[in-house]
C-alpha cells in the first residue's frame, strides 16, 4: 500500500514550532552581536558588570561558582552528557532519543569554536579573571552556556516528549533550564571570564540547536505516523449505522438479540496506541 502524500499543511504544524525557536536564537545572538560590533545597549553594561562582581568576590561564592562552570566546562560535560546518552540507551532500549541528545552536543560545539573564530571577541582583562590566562580563546559567545543551555533544554525537550500528557514535567523542564542556565551564566561572569553580551548569545544558541532537534524529532513523528497512520475513529453516524447492522444479524440468528455469547459491537471495541495513549476504534 503506497504512503499518503506529505502534505504542506502537515508540513507547517509539524515545523512550526522549530522554526520559531532558531528565529528567536538566530535574532537574539544577531541582536546581541550588533550590540557589541555597535558599542551600544547591553555592551556599555559588559564591563562595569565584571568589575562589580570581580569586586564583590568571597572565597565561599568563589568555591561553589568554579564547581560550576568546571562542571559545564569542555572537558567534565562531554563525560556527563556520554554517560547519560549511555544510561538512557540501556534503560530504554532505544538509541534515537540518545543518539539526539550526543548529535546536539556535537552541533553545539561545533558552533561555539565557528562563532568564537568568526567574532574574535577578546575576553575581561586578567585583572578580572579569577585565575589570569587560563582560558584564551573567543569571548563571544560563551562557550560554558551554550553547552549548557543545549544540555538542559534539549534532554527536558526530549523528556517531555516521550510524555507530553504530563505538564508538570513542561513546566518543571522551564524552571529547571532557567535556573541551570542562569547560573552557568552568572558563573562565566563572576569568574570574570565572560560579559553579560556572551552569556546572553550562548543562550540564543541554545534555543536555536533546540529548534534543530525540536524540528528533527517532529519530522520523524510525522514521517512515522505517515508509515503506520492511526485508524480513524468512527463518527457517530458511522456507529450507529454499523450498531444497527450488528443488531439486525443478532435478530436474525439469535430470536430476542440478547444473548450472552453476543459478539461486541466493533464500534465499542478499543484498543490503545502505544505510543501516545489515545484511544481507537478497533481493527479486529
Amino acid at each position: 500500500m503506497a504512503r499518503p502524500r506529505m502534505r504542506p499543511s502537515d508540513a507547517f504544524l509539524a515545523l512550526w514550532p522549530a522554526a520559531v525557536l532558531i528565529g528567536l536564537g538566530v535574532a537574539g545572538f544577531l541582536g546581541l552581536l550588533d550590540w557589541v560590533v555597535e558599542q551600544e545597549d547591553l555592551f556599555r553594561l559588559d564591563e562595569p558588570l565584571v568589575e562589580w562582581l570581580a569586586a564583590h568576590r568571597t572565597p565561599t561564592l568563589t568555591t561553589i561558582l568554579t564547581v560550576v562552570t568546571t562542571v559545564f566546562g569542555p572537558v567534565v560535560l562531554p563525560i556527563i552528557v556520554a554517560a547519560i546518552a549511555l544510561v538512557w540507551w540501556r534503560v530504554t532500549k532505544s538509541w534515537w532519543h540518545p543518539m539526539l541528545l550526543v548529535g546536539a552536543m556535537v552541533l553545539s560545539t561545533t558552533l561555539t569554536v565557528v562563532l568564537k573564530a568568526v567574532v574574535g571577541r577578546a575576553r575581561p582583562g586578567e585583572d578580572f579573571m579569577s585565575v589570569p590566562g587560563f582560558e584564551t580563546s573567543g569571548s563571544f559567545p560563551s562557550g560554558h552556556t551554550i553547552g549548557a543551555s543545549t544540555l538542559v533544554l534539549v534532554l527536558g525537550y526530549l523528556l517531555w516528549h516521550e510524555d507530553a500528557d504530563a505538564s508538570w514535567r513542561l513546566t518543571a523542564w522551564a524552571v529547571l533550564s532557567f535556573a541551570i542556565i542562569g547560573i552557568v551564566a552568572v558563573s562565566r561572569m563572576y569568574l570574570g571570564y565572560h560579559f553579560l553580551t556572551d552569556v546572553l548569545a550562548g543562550a540564543c544558541v541554545g534555543v536555536a540547536v533546540l529548534g534543530v532537534v525540536v524540528g528533527i524529532e517532529r519530522w520523524r513523528d510525522l514521517s512515522l505516523e505517515r508509515r503506520d497512520p492511526p485508524e480513524r475513529l468512527l463518527t457517530f453516524a458511522e456507529a450507529d449505522a454499523q450498531e444497527a447492522a450488528v443488531m439486525g444479524q443478532e435478530g436474525g440468528d439469535a430470536p430476542g438479540g440478547d444473548d450472552a455469547s453476543a459478539e461486541p459491537l466493533p464500534w465499542a471495541a478499543q484498543n490503545v496506541d502505544s505510543s501516545d495513549g489515545d484511544e481507537r476504534p478497533s481493527s479486529e
